[in-house]
């Protein structure tokens, strides 16, 4: 397994966990942000344009398709990143409240999404160091 793949894990990983607890610590400020951003159109460009770059950073930088499950889950978080950018830049502010707030439920099912976050966090984490012990 390549460094590459190890650190983006540890990286993805550990981003996953904070933020998802901190949405546990806090769910009423997790939710007031979601709405805000979609609904301010400036800001949601500006997280758009560095969502994008993120994720064609990732898409260019590790594309890889086998060698297992770790470099498979990072290579469909930087297309799920890169394609989350792309909707937050095309979409009109209506349409991704429509899909991100009504059509996913984000409020209803709010711990269901921070505790996927936790889980896919733990996974990352603990599969990047560990690729790096070998």
């Amino acid at each position: 397994m390549s460094t590459r793949t190890a650190f983006l894990g540890q990286l993805i990983g550990l981003f996953c966990v904070i933020v998802a607890l901190s949405m546990f610590a806090n769910k009423q400020a997790a939710v007031d942000t979601a709405t805000g951003l979609i609904r301010n159109a400036p800001l949601d460009f500006v997280v758009g344009l560095m969502t994008v770059a993120a994720g064609l950073a990732m898409v260019l930088g590790h594309n890889v398709w086998s060698g297992g499950a770790l470099p498979v889950v990072v290579t469909l978080i930087g297309w799920a990143t890169l394609i989350k950018g792309l909707l937050f830049l095309f979409l009109s502010p209506e349409t991704e409240s429509g899909i991100f707030l009504a059509g996913l439920h984000y409020g209803q099912f709010f711990y269901v999404y921070a505790a996927f976050s936790l889980l896919l966090g733990i996974y990352l984490t603990y599969a990047g160091f560990r690729a790096t012990a070998r």
